[in-house]
């Protein structure tokens, strides 16, 4: 096990990754916002370097759905998606080892947007680290109890352009069973002000990664509106 994502191997002895169960990390972790402020910072030190591996991305992106779990009812949709489109795209571990060689097999096989193809399942991740950047930019720009107006704003902005009508009305609905901006905090593990210094980390460190992302597609004169 690795920072709580768990490598388990089968008969074949091919790996399979297991995400860490959100309820666990939030148990055991004494600050889960912590553990994804450091993932990422350690992703954007490895960007420095060049090409982000797949393995390393999978982990810190693992820790993302303990967020949406905290965030109750209204984002379950996003987490059941994000948890399978994340496992879809480690998948592709056995043959590429960075985020580059997601895109350019895919590239290569002509499957870019088929859907299940391992880089649409990078661009569905790529929007669940981005909503959560969001939703803390949202956070930190308002000091509302409120939680729907931050997270509806997030929500329209990154995921709603892509969801279908049916999907957008279950999330509206939805948006009416988010906890408080202090229970928010509460399930955290964390205060306002010790909150406030992490999503802060996990923007500056989550903005570039999510960037280079949208690069690698570019490069390929792949577009991003889908």
């Amino acid at each position: 096990m690795m920072n709580g994502v768990e490598v388990v191997m089968d008969n074949s002895s091919t790996s399979i990754v297991k995400l860490p169960d959100p309820a666990v990390v939030a148990a055991t972790t004494s600050s889960p916002l912590s553990a994804i402020a450091e993932a990422f910072e350690h992703l954007a030190k490895l960007l420095n370097r060049g090409d982000l591996p797949l393995d390393a991305f999978y982990e810190a992106c693992s820790f993302v759905s303990v967020l949406f779990n905290c965030l109750g009812f209204a984002f379950k949709f996003a987490e059941l998606e994000y948890v399978a489109k994340l496992e879809g795209l480690m998948e592709a571990s056995p043959a590429c080892g960075t985020l580059k060689d997601v895109i350019e097999v895919d590239v290569a096989s002509k499957t870019v947007k088929s859907p299940g193809s391992y880089s649409r399942n990078l661009r569905r991740v790529r929007q669940g680290v981005d909503l959560v950047r969001a939703i803390f930019e949202q956070l930190l720009a308002t000091d509302d109890s409120c939680l729907k107006e931050i997270a509806s704003s997030a929500y329209a902005q990154i995921c709603a352009p892509y969801h279908t009508w049916a999907v957008r009305t279950a999330v509206h609905a939805g948006m009416y069973t988010l906890p408080t901006r202090d229970q928010l905090f509460l399930r955290l593990n964390e205060t306002e002000k010790s909150a406030e210094a992490k999503m802060k980390r996990y923007i500056n460190a989550a903005t570039p990664v999510i960037e280079y992302i949208d690069k690698l597609y570019l490069s390929r004169k792949i577009p991003l509106n889908w």
